[in-house]
């Protein structure tokens, strides 16, 4: 299946999955969002900008796990002991990236995608130049990503925007699969995921 005809057809296949997965999920959707709101004050969603295909900004969906005292639009490697502002019911969201089911909603806007680059922070200017140098800039961010079954918040800042641009230069329905299966096969073992820790020396984005 050539690339351009797979874009089209990847494109409505995200909206059509994404509204399924919001029917069949309801119930459980709204039990998260009920633990989420009786885990303390403040809203069910965290919403933040992020980068968008072209480097267009988005404002992305997440089950809050953290305190609303939490400084607002500060990458998490940034804070000092992220883990004191993380709620209890947060840290089982985070843990099993639960916390991510919101994001069907932005790909359902066509916000996103299934597969692609994690979106960056707005003001995550390191990973967003380490993008440009590979086109991983260039197609719309993802729920999951190879750079996400690669090692995930393991990965360097570097070698995570190399994997996102090997995906934008040869994403198809077969890698597509593959990380779809690799990421629910890491989220069952828990792989990958260093709360406020990416790779040795940087920490991850992740709100």
């Amino acid at each position: 299946m050539k690339r351009s005809f797979y874009g089209k057809v990847k494109a409505v296949l995200d909206r059509v999955l994404a509204g399924a997965a919001l029917l069949l999920l309801g119930p459980f959707f709204l039990g998260l969002a009920l633990a989420v709101k009786l885990s303390g004050p403040g809203p069910v969603f965290f919403r933040q900008k992020r980068i968008g295909i072209h480097k267009s900004t988005f404002e992305i969906l997440k089950f809050r796990t953290m305190r609303t005292d939490t400084p607002k639009d500060v990458p998490t490697h940034l804070l000092q002991n992220p883990e004191q502002y993380i709620t209890k019911v947060g840290a089982f969201l985070r843990k099993t990236s639960l916390d991510e089911l919101p994001q069907l909603i932005n790909i359902l806007k066509g916000e996103m995608a299934i597969v692609g680059p994690r979106p960056a922070l707005w003001n995550q200017d390191d990973l967003i130049a380490q993008r440009d140098r590979y086109g991983a800039n260039d197609i719309l961010p993802g729920l999951t990503g190879w750079a996400q079954i690669n090692g995930r918040d393991e990965l360097e800042i570097p070698r995570k925007a190399q994997y996102d641009g090997y995906y934008a230069r040869h994403y198809c329905l077969l890698l597509d699969i593959v990380c779809i299966v690799g990421t629910v096969v890491g989220v069952l073992k828990h792989e990958g995921v260093v709360e406020g820790g990416t790779g040795a020396l940087k920490r991850t984005e992740r709100r």
